[in-house]
């Protein structure tokens, strides 16, 4: 049986409400660097793998789980964050200026429409969860650490419960009304189980989160 970790990466300046640039090049904070040594302590036995996406923040979200397993070897797969606007767009921005644009994009419910240079089209995007469900599937006694993003999970986790066999507008708003049910914090810790080709769902993981051990405590 295999296992894998789906790890949202530790605050960015985008998630702090930092205007960025370039999502690819978009860092973390002082505290997703905390958060990045907080998963690195997480683990009890070392994985057989780890992976990033192609952005910075999970590079760097992962470097402390890496440098604590330096003889696991680390890949880069195409499980970077979904970027449905261009580039020129977002430019300079925070979260909250692109609300608009991300609410124009969504209620479009056009699977093929690309925003402009830097941007996917949502059929794309869902190439790559299928392309990641394909590769998870074929693992055996593996234990992966995926160090991915929250829009990729929450759409992953979407897939394997729906399984939907065509891609359609009808689709784009299922997950959009999913999404906004479903948040996964910086540095959560989704477990994935896989055997004969299926993959079960675990409960996400927080209590690794310094953040989450005091509200913890707050509620007792």
């Amino acid at each position: 049986m295999a296992r894998v970790w789906l790890i949202r990466h530790g605050e960015s300046e985008a998630n702090a409400g930092m205007p960025t640039g370039e999502p690819a090049t978009i860092k973390l904070t002082a505290k997703g660097h905390k958060q990045a040594q907080e998963i690195a302590d997480a683990f009890v036995t070392a994985p057989s793998l780890i992976v990033t996406s192609p952005f910075l923040r999970t590079k760097e979200t992962a470097q402390p789980t890496i440098e604590r397993f330096r003889s696991v070897p680390s890949f880069e797969w195409q499980i970077q964050e979904f970027n449905y606007l261009a580039d020129s767009r977002r430019k300079n921005t925070t979260l909250e200026q692109r609300q608009p644009m991300a609410e124009e994009y969504w209620s479009r419910g056009d699977v093929n429409y690309v925003d402009g240079d830097g941007a996917e089209s949502f059929v794309e995007m869902m190439g790559r969860i299928h392309d990641l469900w394909t590769k998870i599937r074929c693992l055996e006694d593996d234990f992966v650490a995926l160090f991915t993003h929250g829009l990729f999970i929450r759409i992953f986790i979407w897939f394997l419960l729906v399984k939907p066999q065509e891609i359609t507008s009808e689709t784009m708003s299922n997950i959009r009304v999913f999404l906004t049910s479903f948040p996964i914090p910086n540095g959560a810790i989704l477990p994935l189980q896989v055997q004969s080709q299926e993959i079960w769902l675990g409960s996400i993981m927080i209590s690794h989160l310094q953040e989450f051990k005091l509200q913890s405590n707050w509620d007792d």
